[in-house]
């Protein structure tokens, strides 16, 4: 199959792609890289690996850097690509062959907006419009080397309620979920499959917020729900992120 970003989608004459990927399985497997420009493809980019298996599902994520694209697939790295055709003219996405499409997402530029304009610790940040069903909150880093704990609150910052509060602590291995409402903490929430964080590892946090519960996964493995004690998700305006790490990436998409 294969994934094009081009230049319009004309195909006569052909539109000119910026980027080409092809994963092949035929007799080498092995995924392909090229742009085309004026109808004549360039030279072929050959990465002798194939991260794809027949009938097995599968992620991949194309990163738009400045000097080229960056392509993950199943969250490990895959390869780099050099722009060969400026990214301004690039507005078009197609992707054909032998692949069943569940999903394909565009993710901009993060809603949420860190007060201090940098990822320095404690972090805050303004999600703009509140919460919603279907949002996602991305949060990557590593843990410090002689670790505690470290937080990560969804806050109302009108009413100085805490709707989620997330508190894993490395010395106990122990991950705290709980709520701060009108003033007292609520029933806390510790069943974990198993302790997903180690001290000055990378990790990447993946909350989803459902209409009736938050769904959280860290490295692709997911560890938790936890229904809502806020019902109005739009009130949740403020992300907080304090402790023991490093932080990389936050994004609301």
């Amino acid at each position: 199959f294969q994934v094009d970003l081009s230049s319009g989608c004309s195909t006569k004459p052909r539109s000119d792609v910026a980027l080409h990927f092809s994963p092949r399985f035929n007799d080498s497997l092995c995924v392909v890289c090229n742009s085309l420009l004026q109808e004549e493809w360039g030279k072929e980019e050959i990465l002798h690996q194939l991260p794809y298996k027949r009938g097995a599902p599968f992620e991949t994520i194309i990163l738009v850097h400045k000097n080229g694209f960056k392509v993950a697939v199943n969250g490990s790295h895959l390869l780099e690509y050099k722009h060969r055709i400026p990214l301004s003219r690039v507005d078009t996405f197609s992707i054909s062959g032998n692949v069943r499409v569940h999903a394909i997402g565009y993710i901009p530029n993060s809603a949420i907006y860190s007060e201090s304009g940098d990822l320095g610790l404690p972090y805050k940040g303004s999600i703009l419009q509140g919460l919603s069903p279907g949002q996602h909150v991305t949060i990557k880093g590593h843990v410090s080397m002689y670790p505690h704990s470290f937080t990560v609150n969804l806050c109302n910052s009108k009413a100085e309620n805490i709707a989620l509060h997330l508190n894993p602590r490395m010395k106990s291995g122990v991950f705290i979920r709980n709520s701060y409402l009108d003033g007292s903490w609520g029933q806390e929430e510790r069943e974990l499959p198993f302790f997903p964080f180690s001290p000055g590892e990378y990790f990447e946090i993946l909350l989803l917020c459902q209409p009736h519960q938050f769904k959280l996964a860290v490295n692709g493995s997911h560890l938790f729900a936890y229904r809502h004690r806020v019902q109005d998700l739009s009130s949740i305006d403020e992300l907080e992120i304090m402790g023991d790490l490093e932080l990389s990436d936050v994004k609301l998409w």
